[in-house]
């Protein structure tokens, strides 16, 4: 069977300027997941178009949250930007993603510079073998196409309906070499299976209603950087369930906090 090419984070998640505070995207099925594209690749592509409105570049992301109103469809599509508010160290900003003369993701995001710590403290990672220490796994028994993009070490939880835990994760990575931007930070806060998969026997849609990430240490600098990615679901109730999401870097720093709501929805085909 002919393996295809692993695709371009960075070149998957360009904007074009089309004027003031607007911005041309396209979103490819590389990075799809059952019922549409991954929530966390389309929150790369809004924070990318919110980044490139935002001219002072010590700037950077501190929280994001999106709520994705409309299920978005691959192809091309636009992001309108408004700074709402630019202060002397941080700017608030707003955006849409409309597709087919529609809102399909309502966003805010604060961008800051580092302030001076009172006091500072973090949450330490779990106990962990390095990334060379673990097979990457065979992912190839779930459907979405984001997989194919991704690099995957298990270390926490079990293979997605075996009736387990409520927990997913390990290191994670893309497959095709690419910095460890805060676009990308926000795409792995989104790229496991859902937490919830070990827990059940049967699959279940699980599309994002809303995801917020708070970005907290500075990543490192190179290329192809293998992140400890851990998640977690407490409760699914009223057809709704929360997955609480961490990932750390390889020298133990915590690069994001993350917190989402989603449906689950029987999966009827």
């Amino acid at each position: 069977m002919e393996v295809s090419a692993p695709a371009d984070f960075a070149a998957d998640t360009q904007v074009e300027p089309l004027e003031t505070g607007r911005y041309a995207v396209e979103i490819k099925d590389s990075w799809s997941g059952p019922p549409g594209p991954n929530g966390g690749y389309v929150a790369a592509l809004i924070l990318r178009a919110i980044r490139a409105s935002v001219p002072e570049a010590e700037r950077s992301p501190c929280s994001l949250t999106i709520h994705y109103l409309r299920p978005p469809a691959d192809g091309p599509a636009e992001v309108e930007v408004e700074v709402e508010r630019s202060g002397r160290t941080a700017t608030t900003c707003s955006a849409r993603l409309e597709q087919g003369g529609k809102v399909r993701c309502l966003a805010l995001c604060v961008l800051a510079e580092d302030f001076e710590s009172a006091a500072d403290w973090s949450i330490p990672p779990p106990e962990a073998p390095p990334p060379s220490e673990i097979e990457p796994i065979d992912s190839s028994f779930m459907p979405p196409r984001i997989f194919e993009q991704l690099e995957m070490r298990m270390l926490f939880g079990g293979v997605p309906f075996t009736g387990g835990e409520g927990e997913a994760g390990g290191w994670l990575r893309t497959r095709s070499p690419a910095a460890l931007e805060p676009e990308l930070v926000a795409m792995y806060t989104d790229a496991w299976w859902p937490a919830p998969f070990p827990r059940v026997q049967t699959p279940f849609l699980a599309p994002t209603l809303d995801l917020t990430i708070h970005f907290r240490g500075r990543p490192p600098q190179g290329d192809h950087e293998h992140v400890l990615a851990r998640f977690t679901s407490s409760t699914s109730s009223r057809g709704y369930f929360e997955e609480d999401g961490e990932l750390w870097s390889e020298d133990g720093t915590l690069l994001a906090q993350s917190r989402q709501l989603a449906l689950a929805r029987p999966w009827k085909r």
